[in-house]
């Protein structure tokens, strides 16, 4: 089996005798469903998005009432699901949407690409399950599938070689059924052409496979520039005061960016000169250990409690030596966006 037509239809084959039909985006058509959808699964397991996107849909079931709502409430509903760029960029292209767009979004993928946080395989994607648009994907899954398949070993690290492999997808499009086609290479890509264990024996494209044939698949895709990971210790501290706790909201930039947390400080040493003379009394909990993109980051809690009965010009004394931020209840905190980490560490029990 050879011929860009003959792997189309036997992807459209497979998508429609073993793809996946019953996640809960499949059946609508509307865009800002399937919008929603492409950026939850975005770095991001189908098993975990599921119940995030029903909720989601649940308190923000359009794009206007996303748009018209607090961005404290979006992350607060996002708390958990990770990457929280994606979450304000959800945010904000929802306003644009309704500011500029009338509230609907634009029906093509080369419009939607130029929304915020839309990029051009979400824009594709969105076109082509709404509007019927022949448009190429390629996100990281589908790179996957289209260089063992192809077995193309260019570096995709290049920017250039990036480009070339945009326009081999495009040209396995096929002349019809592009949306089974598209979901067909969701699909694989997320069910058989695994990165680590790729299902070869079950893959409807494995006699054209380059990749298979070679007997090396997990060497495709070739992406020669690999970020280094760093690891970063920093102490984290609880502090509580007749029932309430110390929150302040981290910066617009950076990790957990706009998120409420707890007041974070250099190292563990630090944090004891702080709390030092002030009265209550403190207690080092379990390091956390929390991977993200870039590095590994060591967390060390210490909670510490305050006097109840305690003057308001003390405490007064221990606000003012604490990062910006204000108290808020166990049930403030539980509605509020939070880091994973900092959300299991405040949970009750």
């Amino acid at each position: 089996m050879s011929g860009t037509g003959t792997i189309a239809g036997a992807l459209v084959r497979w998508q429609r005798m073993h793809g996946r039909h019953d996640l809960p985006w499949q059946a609508s058509r509307d865009p800002y469903r399937v919008w929603l959808s492409e950026v939850m699964l975005q770095q991001t397991q189908v098993a975990t998005v599921i119940a995030y996107y029903r909720r989601f849909l649940d308190r923000f079931p359009d794009v206007a009432s996303l748009a018209a709502a607090p961005l404290d409430d979006v992350l607060a509903l996002w708390s958990g699901l990770g990457y929280y760029s994606r979450a304000r960029h959800l945010h904000r292209c929802a306003q644009v949407v309704v500011a500029e767009h009338g509230g609907r979004f634009p029906a093509s993928a080369e419009a939607l690409a130029r929304l915020p946080g839309i990029g051009r395989s979400t824009a594709a994607a969105i076109a082509v399950f709404c509007f019927g648009e022949r448009a190429a994907i390629l996100d990281g899954n589908v790179k996957r599938v289209l260089a063992r398949v192809l077995g193309d070993a260019s570096d995709l690290a290049s920017a250039a070689s990036e480009r070339a492999l945009w326009r081999r997808a495009e040209a396995l499009l096929p002349p019809r059924d592009v949306d089974v086609y598209t979901q067909g290479l969701m699909d694989l890509g997320a069910t058989v052409c695994l990165a680590r264990r790729p299902r070869c024996d079950a893959c409807p494209l494995a006699r054209p496979c380059v990749a298979r044939a070679e007997g090396r698949p997990q060497a495709y895709p070739v992406k020669s520039r690999r970020l280094r990971r760093g690891r970063r210790r920093h102490a984290l501290l609880w502090l509580e005061h007749a029932g309430r706790w110390w929150l302040v909201q981290r910066p617009a930039r950076g990790v957990w960016a706009a998120l409420w947390s707890l007041p974070e400080y250099d190292s563990a040493d630090a944090l004891k000169a702080l709390v030092a003379a002030w009265p209550g009394r403190g207690e080092w909990l379990p390091e956390i250990e929390h991977a993200l993109t870039h590095f590994d980051w060591t967390l060390q809690p210490l909670h510490w409690r305050l006097p109840d009965r305690l003057s308001a010009a003390r405490l007064a004394a221990v606000v003012a030596a604490l990062p910006a931020g204000r108290w808020f209840t166990p049930a403030d905190a539980g509605s509020a966006g939070l880091p994973a980490p900092v959300r299991r560490l405040l949970a009750p029990g």
